[in-house]
């Protein structure tokens, strides 16, 4: 397995026979080199989107139909958005879980907001969500955009995830506190890759927080467009 940073909360991630494209947010994206983008979205599979925010959403329709690959999301915006722009899409909802190949993805709950930026003003874009994705006998819980929740100990319960990709930015998300705290207080990762950070001076800049604060747990700071073999 293979899990690349495309900074902010974008990811690739390489898994069993799939290459998810995780939030791929890479046009205007501080974090990322637009020389990259060819590298970060080559042989991609399927994209998963966690919300609609232009921060997450708003290269989704373009990789899409540049790879012809489907997107999986929300069922409410998936439906727009094949009407709209005649993408392959996958909608589902919370609770439902797809398979990918060989990856099975649920999709859980997130607490946030969603919506699409138009000509006309904000558009709502269906709730937000956080994935468990599951392949190659390990299971990945990509948060999404999410605050702590007491619906974290259900997603530990019925998921035992060992890789926790964690919003931490503050501001918009938890910060490294609320994300620490989540992590120790619901789950038992081996792994866990903090994201939603460093992209602006608002946003948290440093994991050293978190990496003190789960002690026995491999923090990474992730560096963008290097993978981590896990």
């Amino acid at each position: 397995m293979k899990i690349t940073w495309l900074g902010h909360s974008a990811f690739r991630i390489e898994i069993a026979d799939q290459v998810l494209l995780v939030d791929p947010w890479l046009e205007d994206n501080p974090s990322f080199a637009e020389a990259e983008r060819e590298r970060a979205i080559q042989g991609a599979t399927a994209i998963l989107l966690s919300h609609g925010h232009g921060d997450h959403a708003s290269d989704v329709v373009s990789i899409a139909k540049e790879l012809g690959i489907p997107v999986a999301g929300i069922f409410d915006l998936m439906n727009w958005w094949e009407a709209t722009h005649g993408i392959d899409t996958i909608g589902f909802n919370k609770g439902g879980t797809i398979e990918l190949g060989g990856v099975k993805v649920t999709m859980v709950n997130a607490t946030h907001s969603s919506s699409i930026s138009t000509d006309d003003g904000p558009r709502y874009a269906g709730d937000c969500a956080g994935f468990m994705i599951a392949g190659e006998g390990k299971t990945i819980y990509f948060s999404g955009d999410t605050d702590v929740m007491a619906d974290m100990e259900v997603f530990e319960a019925l998921h035992q995830p060992q890789i926790g990709i964690l919003c931490a930015g503050g501001h918009f998300t938890m910060d490294m506190t609320r994300a620490t705290f989540a992590a120790k207080m619901f789950f038992n990762f081996d792994t866990v890759i903090p994201c939603h950070y460093q992209t602006f001076g608002l946003l948290e800049q440093s994991a050293d927080e978190m990496k003190k604060g789960l002690p026995g747990v491999n923090v990474i700071e992730a560096e963008v467009m290097t993978p981590i073999e896990l």
